[in-house]
């Protein structure tokens, strides 16, 4: 007969490189939690604790929050995929950089040489410069200038490669969560919904560093274009105007 291999919090640490504090954190805040009592009442982490751990660790080493994290494994993403996908992302970053990289050494070339680019050169430059697509783009200078737009960029190229998983697998997420417990009529005041709402607001900011003018144009934008913004042509013209209604009774109770 074998028996699972357990770990003390302390052994558990000394093995992980991480401290008992940090454990202990993890724990009350629910990310990662010691699964198995011992008959003296002890808490012991099993061998599926210490694959979380190093699930966590792992995202955690692709930048991610510990609030973002815990969204991920709790609905149920496969780290690996996740992983596989970022991996993509960077490479296709690193193609589209290369890119760049020949176009503007070209171009400084026919300067350096006293030469005026051909206007292909030039469009090719600022078709490279441009990280979303066709569609995206003029939703977004339907509701934002210039100055707006250049500040996304630049938060959206600082964030790197989790900027993928933000959109396209935690922001998803929370929507979905936030649309079930309105359907589920859970009032918007009520804890569960207004933590959604905080964690929606925390990404927001990633993006547009707490710039209210930005906020506001982007929910706009969000609003009354969704299936251009997210790239999911089945999203209905309107979006979700309960579910809109609904987060902005969220906030307001806050």
């Amino acid at each position: 007969m074998s028996f699972e291999q357990t770990w003390k919090v302390g052994a558990l640490a000394e093995a992980s490189g991480l401290t008992v504090r940090t454990l202990h954190h993890w724990d009350q805040i629910g990310l990662l939690s010691p699964s198995r009592r011992t008959d003296g009442g002890h808490r012991e982490y099993t061998e599926q604790d210490v694959v979380r751990l190093y699930q966590v660790l792992a995202l955690r080493g692709l930048g991610l929050g510990l609030e973002s994290i815990a969204t991920c494994l709790d609905a149920g993403v496969d780290p690996v995929r996740l992983l596989r996908e970022h991996l993509d992302r960077v490479e296709e970053s690193v193609t589209a950089l290369q890119t760049l990289r020949q176009r503007l050494a070209h171009v400084h070339g026919e300067l350096a040489a006293e030469r005026e680019p051909d206007v292909s050169t030039l469009v090719g430059v600022l078709r490279a410069m441009r990280g979303v697509g066709p569609e995206t783009e003029l939703a977004l200078r339907r509701h934002l200038d210039e100055d707006q737009i250049r500040a996304l960029r630049e938060r959206t190229a600082a964030l790197g490669p989790a900027v993928h998983y933000f959109l396209e697998v935690e922001w998803p997420e929370l929507y979905r969560r936030a649309e079930a417990l309105r359907t589920s009529g859970v009032d918007p005041s009520a804890p569960q919904v207004r933590k959604l709402v905080r964690r929606m607001d925390e990404l927001s900011a990633l993006f547009n560093g707490g710039d209210a003018g930005i906020s506001t144009a982007v929910r706009a934008a969000w609003r009354e274009e969704p299936a251009a913004l997210s790239g999911d042509p089945t999203i209905p013209a309107g979006g979700w105007p309960e579910l809109t209604d609904y987060l902005d009774r969220a906030r307001a109770s806050m």
